[in-house]
């Protein structure tokens, strides 16, 4: 068994078709598929279905996939730790990051990483957790950004800090005006949130139904910006992670607690159990450890 053919069994795995796997690895399809043959052999099993229009994994090829896979991670790690002793880490590091953090955490992290580390690229992708977890057990990602709950055994975990959702309103609005807000109070508001399947959305629900509140729902969006400019339009309210209060909200927006107990979310780092990480993942991950401290010690926002 040759690592060139394990390379090329995970490429056809990944791209479903011999043609694209071949131009992906840089060798002919005949000598591509050549290989995978005799690794067929070598195993006595049918790793690949070949149909019309793609490639398939067998049964047996789905279970070696995994084995594949964590192998050719392994060696790629051997190979940058050995690379890495030489001197500063360098390469990329690709981070896996809900789009409800990402722009307020990662920006000084990455500024501050590289003026570190200058050779090392940084890679960022916004994403749902499900998809994040997806592309991080498929090697796509080295480190994941997300909220809770997260069920997945396959990926180290690590709180990195908790803030809490704040409500937030227009100014001018009827809550501005009160210093203590209970969910009772809430009950003829139109709330805007977090599309289905992002988490942040999840967690003010299930907050809410977990203390028998159902808000009414009148708008959705992808994006915390889209959601406050429909608050600051009148259309509704909301509840936005504590890190989402900028300098500049303070002349539109109202931003209030909850009374006890108080909405809020914990952000965790993960990365896949079945990877060593590399250096410069490491040094970015420290990065991380850095920004989160930092946050913690900040000041309660003006509200």
């Amino acid at each position: 068994m040759e690592l060139r053919q394990l390379r090329y069994f995970v490429a056809v795995a990944k791209s479903g078709n011999f043609s694209r796997a071949a131009e992906q690895c840089h060798v002919s399809q005949p000598s591509l598929s050549q290989q995978i043959h005799k690794l067929e052999d070598e195993l006595g099993e049918r790793l690949i279905d070949r149909l019309p229009r793609q490639a398939k994994l067998t049964a047996a090829g789905q279970a070696f996939l995994q084995h594949a896979q964590r192998v050719l991670a392994e060696l790629d790690a051997a190979q940058r730790e050995a690379h890495d002793t030489r001197g500063l880490p360098h390469g990329v590091v690709t981070v896996g990051v809900l789009p409800t953090i990402a722009p307020y955490l990662l920006p000084n992290v990455i500024a501050s990483f590289g003026a570190a580390f200058p050779s090392v690229e940084v890679i960022v992708q916004e994403d749902t957790t499900a998809q994040l977890l997806k592309l991080g057990c498929d090697g796509e990602l080295d480190l994941l950004i997300a909220s809770p709950p997260i069920r997945d055994e396959r990926f180290a975990k690590e709180t990195l800090f908790s803030e809490e959702l704040l409500l937030v309103a227009p100014v001018g609005h009827r809550l501005a005006k009160q210093k203590k807000i209970r969910l009772a109070d809430l009950e003829r508001e139109h709330f805007i949130l977090m599309r289905e399947g992002h988490c942040l959305g999840d967690q003010v629900l299930d907050f809410c139904h977990r203390r028998d509140f159902h808000p009414l729902v009148s708008g959705r969006s992808t994006q915390i910006e889209t959601i406050l400019a429909l608050v600051q339009a009148g259309l509704g309210i909301s509840l936005v992670p504590a890190m989402a209060v900028t300098r500049g909200c303070a002349a539109a927006f109202v931003f209030r607690s909850l009374e006890h107990p108080r909405p809020k979310r914990s952000i965790t780092v993960l990365w896949p159990l079945s990877c060593s990480l590399s250096r410069a993942a490491k040094e970015f991950l420290n990065h991380l450890r850095e920004a989160a401290k930092a946050l913690q010690k900040q000041n309660t926002p003006k509200r």
